[in-house]
């Protein structure tokens, strides 16, 4: 098409210079037309000649048809065309340059210039090249020049032209030109791989995702090679199951495909729920065993063993990934979560506390991470009661990311927890500067301003957010707890009520609920609301728990007690408040054997705890063992304080002393 094009231009001009009048003389003008033939043969011989791949004798042909006839652009332009398949970027530009002087709409130059600046721009994104401080700039002028390689065609535009255009176009934003070309391009370039993801991105960028999953999902009617496009944004979308059904369509056609199948894990543990965890676990044991050294999805193969509650092959694996690459955390994050699913906060701060010391101030140079694993030493340190050193990691771990709404709560819960209220409200203060708009740190400050005694200041921080962020179900239950710390009851079941009737399927409002009413008194209604999440969840063990401590704290039903709580920790068998609630069962049930089991697992792992270890104190006295007895309250007294009479626990221990044999 191209050397057609030249080809008219040149007869046009050779037509012109025949039209004119014969004179017995050769005048100037008859010189020029003989010039301009001359020049048009010589392009067409090194056209000729390019095509049989004799490109020095190409390019000596078109300069001589440059001399012939300087003042025609599509030789000069035709020149750069064949410098540039040389991979002669520099002479290519040169000659793009001349055609431009004699005639700057050249389509033929602009696209050669265009193309050139494209590919340096993408040099430029690697920060290694001179050229990286420039890379705005050949973007510019890659897109001027492309847009008028097109303007005008004769014929389609070069796809090429218009791919190329189109991707600058994505990287600069204009996702509505990007659209123009490429929903046409795609539809003419069937075999361009490339074209549907662009054209997806290119609605996605518009804010039109819908569209472009949309058009994906038709098009992968008809055609397979659509499928991990329509994946990739089910998961943008976090349309988690989608996405997995999608990758496992993919599959089917290519079972050995590894890092598909890596990616079909992701989305199933994402997704949640028991059967999906496990056949994410499969599909990842499947990736180990053929790639061994896959650290990612050893990572994930371990995060999916933790969820389906065998932790100690979460810690083995995760003792693999480290294995393989020391030098990264990921392995160490993994580690931590699996020995935090075991409740085993020791082994925590023996793993991470020596990982931390040794790699700390190494995360800027792209070394060692430590800032994701500073939050789970701080709850190790937090779960040990040794909360002075719970708040200097959390410290810490904000410094390294001073805007993260998340570690930012971490640090005012665990001063809430250390009884350093001032600290706490001075802190959520300092955290809402930069994430004014965060529930959960409103609900923290909240809280921290009602153990000072500005209760209603905290409540009316909630209320405001409310009428904000009404479509976010932890907005009613932030301002329920609030109500409720205030002693307003009433208005926290208002509260709720309001948000089932908006929510009507979300668990987290009915459980909030049935703690408000507990905490009421109004046991018939709080395990009307426990039932309610069952009902939709029965494998929640947060509400087996409740519901089963609920139950045995009132002495009631104790066998229906105990069922909840062991069906709670067959879910986390190694969950400590859970093996107290068990425990407590057992000690009204008058099964003190197995009530101090259970408690006695339950104070080693929570020992600021001071109501389990109150409950250990009680039976261990029932038992007769009254030092060890006097040893847990003691612990008691020393610990978090929460939901223990300090004067009764004194008493306590007056009487098992009195029961000591005497010296």
């Amino acid at each position: 098409m191209k050397s057609s094009v030249l080809a008219l231009a040149f007869l046009a001009s050779a037509a012109v210079a025949a039209a004119q009048p014969q004179r017995p003389a050769a005048s100037s003008s008859q010189t020029a037309a003989t010039k301009a033939g001359e020049a048009y043969a010589q392009f067409l011989i090194g056209h000729r000649l390019a095509e049989n791949d004799d490109e020095a004798g190409a390019i000596a042909a078109y300069k001589r048809a440059m001399e012939l006839d300087p003042q025609a652009a599509d030789i000069p332009a035709e020149l750069a065309g064949l410098y540039l398949q040389q991979n002669k970027i520099q002479d290519a530009m040169t000659a793009a340059e001349q055609a431009l002087k004699v005639d700057g709409a050249n389509r033929e130059g602009n696209r050669v210039l265009g193309i050139v600046y494209a590919a340096m721009a993408d040099a430029g994104n690697d920060p290694r090249s001179r050229q990286s401080a420039k890379t705005d700039e050949f973007v510019t002028k890659a897109i001027g020049y492309l847009e008028k390689a097109i303007d005008k065609p004769i014929g389609d535009p070069d796809p090429n032209v218009r791919a190329t255009l189109s991707r600058l176009y994505l990287r600069t934003g204009e996702y509505d030109k990007a659209l123009k070309l490429l929903s046409d391009l795609v539809d003419q370039e069937p075999g361009w791989q490339d074209g549907p993801m662009l054209l997806a991105e290119a609605y996605a960028g518009a804010g039109r995702t819908a569209e472009a999953i949309g058009w994906l999902e038709e098009r992968a009617k008809d055609d397979p090679r659509m499928l991990p496009a329509l994946a990739d944004f089910y998961e943008r979308e976090h349309r988690w199951s989608e996405a997995a059904a999608v990758y496992a369509r993919v599959l089917q056609r290519a079972p050995r495909n590894f890092d598909l199948k890596t990616r079909y894990a992701q989305t199933l543990l994402n997704a949640g729920g028991r059967d999906n965890l496990g056949k994410a676990r499969d599909a990842l044991t499947e990736v180990v065993t053929a790639r061994g050294t896959d650290t990612m999805a050893l990572y994930l193969l371990s995060q999916a063993q933790r969820r389906m509650g065998d932790g100690a092959a979460a810690e083995a694996t995760a003792r693999r990934v480290i294995a393989q690459n020391g030098r990264s955390a990921r392995g160490y994050f993994a580690l931590a979560e699996a020995l935090e699913e075991r409740h085993q906060f020791q082994s925590v701060v023996d793993e991470l506390a020596p990982v931390v010391e040794r790699n700390r101030g190494r995360s800027g140079d792209g070394g060692f991470d430590t800032s994701v694993l500073l939050p789970h030493l701080g709850f190790a340190y937090q779960e040990l009661g040794q909360y002075d050193r719970a708040i200097a990691t959390f410290e810490e771990a904000r410094k390294a990311s001073p805007k993260d709404p998340a570690i930012a709560g971490y640090l005012i819960s665990a001063n809430l927890i250390a009884k350093k209220n001032a600290a706490a409200v001075e802190a959520a203060r300092a955290a809402r500067v930069d994430n004014p708009d965060d529930v959960h740190l409103m609900r923290l400050q909240a809280q921290a301003l009602g153990k000072t005694g500005k209760a209603d200041e905290g409540i009316a921080v909630l209320e405001g957010a409310l009428g904000k962020h009404g479509d976010d179900p932890f907005t009613y239950i932030a301002l329920a707890q609030a109500y409720s710390d205030a002693d307003r009851g009433a208005q926290a079941v208002k509260i709720l009520q309001d948000g089932q009737q908006k929510f009507p399927k979300d668990n987290s409002i009915a459980f909030e609920l049935g703690s408000v009413y507990d905490k009421q008194k109004k046991y018939s209604d709080a395990e009307a609301a426990f039932k309610q999440v069952l009902a939709r969840e029965p494998d929640n063990a947060a509400a087996l728990n409740y519901l089963g401590y609920m139950l045995a704290e009132r002495g009631e039903r104790l066998d229906e007690s105990v069922n909840y709580l062991k069906k709670a920790l067959q879910m986390e068998p190694e969950n400590g408040s859970y093996l107290d609630s068990l425990g407590w069962a057992y000690f009204k049930s008058q099964k003190l054997d197995l009530a101090e089991d259970n408690l006695r697992k339950a104070a080693d792992q929570l020992r600021g705890n001071s109501v389990i270890q109150d409950h250990y104190g009680e039976v261990l006295f029932k038992l007769g063992k009254f030092n060890d007895a006097i040893a847990a309250w003691t612990r008691a007294l020393n610990g978090d304080g929460d939901s223990i009479d300090r004067a009764e626990i004194d008493k306590k221990i007056r009487t098992a002393r009195q029961k000591l044999p005497k010296k």
